[in-house]
């Protein structure tokens, strides 16, 4: 938990088309595709933005700073999501909002269960929908005073960024098949599959997820989401 609080100088006030300045988002996410989304949507809003990519990246940050907003993957590559999430919400010096992120919506009940304020369904790109989660659970005299726009907008993360995931999970993949790879693999294979609406990638990562839960042979799933991987890859058409 964060033993020296950091906060900048100068807080901009926030205003009704950027009711989110002020505040720090922390973004505890190992998707570049999923992370470029939110920074988006932080920007477009006026929140600064941080990000880390593990549960051991993230409890660096928290050594140095408290963030007004902290946004907690449930499927970090050294751990789950849920144990970072029951450790803030039960600190002496809550952050504020303690939102969790997934792909999978039944995952909500434990996210709350863990202390969670809520939870941001991927893929997360409505600006409206990211305001609105944030706003709704800061203190009062945290929120913006006065009425507010409400956007419309969609944002559309970098296609490259999803590239680079790809290749990440096919370095990982590469030449090893325990267990806790595949888990691994598979879980956020679908995530950003999803955030990036890529339905046959999602729908095959979730195939083999489901054949290694039920303990089915899981040979023809893996090497099916291997193919697809290597033809995202191949063409960079991926989105």
């Amino acid at each position: 938990m964060p033993s020296t609080l950091a906060y900048p100088a100068y807080m901009p006030a926030a205003s009704a088309d950027r009711p989110l300045a002020g505040l720090t988002v922390l973004m505890i996410e190992d998707s570049r595709f999923a992370s470029e989304a939110v920074r988006l949507l932080c920007l477009k809003s006026g929140a600064r933005i941080r990000r880390a990519d593990s549960l051991m990246a993230a409890q660096r940050h928290l050594t140095v700073y408290l963030p007004s907003v902290v946004i907690v993957d449930l499927g970090l590559p050294d751990g789950s999501g849920l144990d970072l999430i029951r450790n803030l919400s039960a600190a002496s010096q809550r952050i504020p909002v303690i939102l969790a992120t997934s792909g999978d919506d039944s995952l909500l009940k434990d996210a709350t269960d863990a202390g969670a304020d809520g939870l941001l369904s991927k893929p997360i790109e409505s600006l409206a929908v990211f305001q609105k989660a944030v706003l709704d659970r800061l203190p009062p005299a945290q929120r913006l005073d006065g009425p507010r726009i409400v956007p419309s907008e969609i944002v559309a993360p970098d296609p490259v960024a999803y590239h680079d995931d790809l290749a990440h999970i096919a370095e990982v993949l590469n030449g090893s098949e325990d267990e806790p790879t595949l888990d691994y693999a598979a879980r956020f294979l679908a995530g950003v599959a999803r955030s990036a609406h890529d339905d046959v990638l999602e729908q095959a990562a979730e195939r083999l997820a489901l054949s290694r839960e039920t303990g089915r042979s899981f040979g023809p799933d893996l090497a099916r989401l291997a193919g697809l991987l290597q033809e995202r890859l191949e063409s960079r058409a991926v989105i």
